[in-house]
């Protein structure tokens, strides 16, 4: 793990996702977890997370993410829930809701959880337990966010939307905000993995686009006061890529369910990077030094134009993997930038035909088109 020792220039990070496990009974075909999904026997024990935690309080972190997967397929989690509140991190349960059932859910916030954010999928039973390839999944989702309004913990709906459901973008906000959500998230899916292996099949339309920036801006006017809403739109229809994670190994850390230390969810996909694990090093010492997180941090790894570019410390150069992903160089200028010179690959992208057939996540799919 040796790199340069540029620790006093960096700052700490402000969150730390924590992917618990990759198990889930969910099926999106969009799922931002990996191509090879981590088993249960894989995982790290109760004793290893509550040490992360509290080096991550240590290290100066203010947020920790519960995320999977399906946090909730953890049985430790309450516990792990309580050392959060222990070591003073706000915590936030990431979850599909499916599996919370009123009285985990009052354990959790006895525990000291701060947050839920519930993710939808459609506004109507049929398009989102379609999509989720879970029969009966809406109608579980919508009990759980009833359940966390009751329970006074802060509710965000993360709207998840494409080429499929984004005609129903405004029932799903509506839906939303009468669940009681005080923040929602319209998120357009991100074409990294499993999504990326679902492009065709997901990304939306330039005209669809359109009608859901104007949706979004009107139910901001509505909603003013009362809903916050966040607005991801994808990357593939902008002229300048955006900060990705505000730029590699700035603001966030991810572990993923064994134990590796990433910069972000994908970037596991850049092979040619030794990614630390906390069964090994302390958070510190990974955050600060690894020579992973250096690799792409700040500006001096960038090649032209992000080089000499005025938005080199805006953008950061963009998606390290998202530049793999399309070029097969994760050191390549993001093709999302209008300047960039492989971004013929995203008009090749947006002009290529849609396709119907899904492949949906699923841990023996580990090998996808």
């Amino acid at each position: 793990m040796s790199a340069p020792d540029r620790s006093a220039a960096v700052e700490p990070p402000l969150a730390l996702l924590a992917e618990l496990t990759h198990r889930c009974p969910l099926q999106c075909p969009y799922c931002s977890n990996p191509r090879a999904l981590v088993g249960h026997g894989a995982e790290l024990d109760t004793a290893t997370w509550s040490r992360v935690l509290s080096e991550a309080a240590q290290l100066g972190v203010l947020q920790v993410h519960f995320s999977g997967g399906e946090p909730t397929a953890r049985r430790d989690l309450v516990d792990l829930v309580r050392h959060a509140a222990r070591v003073g991190l706000y915590s936030n349960l990431i979850t599909s809701g499916v599996q919370l059932d009123g009285a985990r859910l009052a354990t959790l916030a006895a525990a000291g959880l701060d947050h839920v954010q519930l993710s939808f999928q459609d506004a109507d039973d049929a398009g989102g337990d379609a999509i989720a390839a879970y029969a009966g999944a809406q109608a579980k989702k919508r009990a759980a966010a009833a359940l966390v309004v009751a329970q006074g913990l802060a509710l965000t709906a993360n709207l998840v939307v494409h080429r499929r459901n984004l005609a129903r973008l405004p029932a799903m906000i509506e839906m939303a905000a009468g669940l009681g959500a005080g923040r929602l998230e319209v998120a357009h899916v991100q074409y990294y993995g499993w999504a990326l292996a679902n492009r065709a099949a997901l990304l939306p339309t330039a005209a669809q686009l359109v009608e859901a920036d104007a949706v979004v801006a009107a139910a901001r006017e509505r909603l003013k006061g009362r809903v916050v809403i966040d607005y991801v739109p994808p990357d593939y229809h902008a002229r300048q890529p955006k900060p990705c994670m505000s730029g590699w190994g700035r603001r966030f850390i991810n572990i993923t369910p064994s134990g590796k230390a990433l910069p972000c969810h994908a970037a596991e996909t850049i092979a040619d990077l030794d990614f630390p694990s906390v069964t090994d090093h302390a958070l510190a010492a990974i955050w600060r030094s690894s020579a992973a997180f250096q690799r792409f941090r700040g500006t001096a790894w960038m090649p032209e134009p992000c080089r000499s570019c005025d938005q080199r410390e805006v953008d950061w150069g963009g998606c390290r993997c998202q530049a793999l992903a399309l070029t097969g160089d994760a050191a390549r200028t993001d093709p999302v930038c209008a300047l960039a010179p492989d971004h013929a690959l995203i008009d090749d992208a947006l002009a290529a035909p849609a396709r119907d057939a899904l492949v949906f996540r699923r841990f023996e799919k580990t090998t996808l088109p």
